[in-house]
């Protein structure tokens, strides 16, 4: 750990104009105080940004970080409470942009970090779009990342697969499902108890049948009539026709626990997890020893021949810090600071995410997740997890369908209906 922290000397790098008056504080003898959430609260990770609010506290005096380090769900929910209540809003928090974003800034709770923040924004700029409204930037996004299917590659060699594509077909898939039950290996794991795990499948239907212009334009119109919306959740349909996930799916946690998605791959009971950039975290803090395992590979979600979204196309999506309107100057300050080259390489160097500081790219030490790198700047389109692109209303219905669908209770056509449905009444 000793070599990913040097963070003390440079603490307040780059990080815009509103550092001025924090030092003013500190020298008045005034104290601030910091609240920061994050979903960081396993293993290194968690040590990791106690020691990173612990050196930004040295490197100015009169601060003082208050961190909240909370499961994934958890905070999610907390942090949709403190919104629409408008109080009790942490100072610095995770934003996943979109139409969460911007709900936040129509509601007044989000500071303008476009001039506070200038240099720091500079170094992230072709990330920061997802996070900008009206030209201005209301978070600073510290990990972007693709979806993909995190695997286990002891099973699969044990089921005889010993050829695993990068990006396979939708039959070469299937191909893996049906090795791995004759195996006696259940094929993958899905925390559908939290629907949105569930519902990464639908998306990423989209991304495939759908082309990425075809997807915004839905978006903006409210109308999904596009056959290639309904296409999209019969492939889905297809996949849990093949019975391939875990037992209990139904009622499974997505991140929280051994009996959790990522529990069951973090202790080898499954084949493989469509999840996000944060797996490899995520399975090392599950685990007893706490590191991410050598198996763990990764490939694409499946392409269907005669697609309509381009091949090198991905969901996913990214974390940022934004931080609230009422909020000390001190805390911009931090944001800006969690975005330095030393905390991003720190971040990098323990498979946290995928950072966007170009200077820490190089740094992830998990050869599987440094392969997503490229997979993400390789210049197909990354379309936004459409529950988060969506807001919180009409994503919640979609969300709400696709677990109906899971659960054998709705169709491709529900789905669809509940978010036009949705989208109408948003008006």
């Amino acid at each position: 750990m000793g070599a990913t922290i040097a963070l003390l000397a440079t603490a307040c790098a780059g990080q815009g104009t509103a550092n001025t008056d924090t030092e003013e504080t500190a020298s008045a003898g005034g104290d601030t105080t910091v609240e920061w959430w994050h979903n960081s609260n396993t293993g290194e990770g968690k040590e990791y940004y106690d020691q990173v609010a612990a050196d930004f506290e040295a490197a100015n005096p009169g601060v003082t970080v208050q961190v909240e380090a909370m499961q994934h769900e958890d905070m999610v929910t907390k942090l949709q409470a403190a919104m629409q209540a408008g109080t009790d809003v942490p100072d610095v928090f995770m934003s996943r942009g979109g139409g969460e974003l911007q709900a936040d800034i129509e509601a007044g709770l989000l500071r303008d970090l476009t001039t506070d923040a200038s240099d720091t924004i500079e170094k992230i700029s072709s990330f920061a779009g997802q996070y900008s409204v009206d030209d201005k930037v209301y978070a600073l996004p510290f990990s972007m990342g693709i979806v993909g299917f995190w695997y286990n590659k002891d099973l699969f060699e044990q089921a005889g697969i010993t050829d695993v594509s990068p990006s396979p077909t939708i039959e070469e898939f299937d191909g893996y499902l049906d090795q791995l039950k004759a195996a006696e290996i259940d094929p993958i794991s899905v925390g559908a108890g939290d629907k949105w795990p569930a519902a990464h499948y639908w998306y990423y239907g989209v991304v495939r049948e759908c082309g990425f212009d075809t997807v915004e334009a839905a978006i903006d119109s409210g109308d999904y009539s596009d056959e290639c919306f309904l296409k999209a959740g019969e492939n889905v349909q297809d996949i849990i026709g093949q019975e391939p996930f875990n037992p209990g799916f139904l009622a499974t946690a997505a991140q929280s626990g051994p009996t959790s998605a990522s529990g069951l791959l973090a202790s080898e009971r499954v084949g493989m997890e469509l999840a996000g950039h944060w797996e490899p975290g995520v399975v090392g803090g599950l685990r007893e020893d706490q590191q991410v395992p050598d198996w763990l590979g990764w490939f694409a979600f499946p392409t269907f021949e005669g697609q309509a979204g381009a091949p090198a196309d991905q969901m996913g999506g990214g974390d940022a810090w934004a931080v609230s309107q009422d909020a000390p100057d001190a805390a911009v300050d931090f944001a800006a600071y969690l975005l330095s080259d030393e905390v991003q390489t720190g971040f990098a160097e323990l498979d946290m995410g995928l950072p966007t500081n170009p200077a820490a790219t190089g740094s992830l030490s998990n050869e599987t997740l440094a392969q997503l790198i490229p997979v993400r700047d390789g210049g197909g389109e990354t379309q936004l997890y459409l529950d988060t692109r969506l807001g919180q209303s009409v994503g919640g219905a979609m969300n709400d369908a696709i677990a109906l669908m899971f659960a054998g209770e709705a169709g491709p056509q529900d789905v669809v209906d509940a978010i036009e449905e949705a989208a109408a009444a948003q008006g």
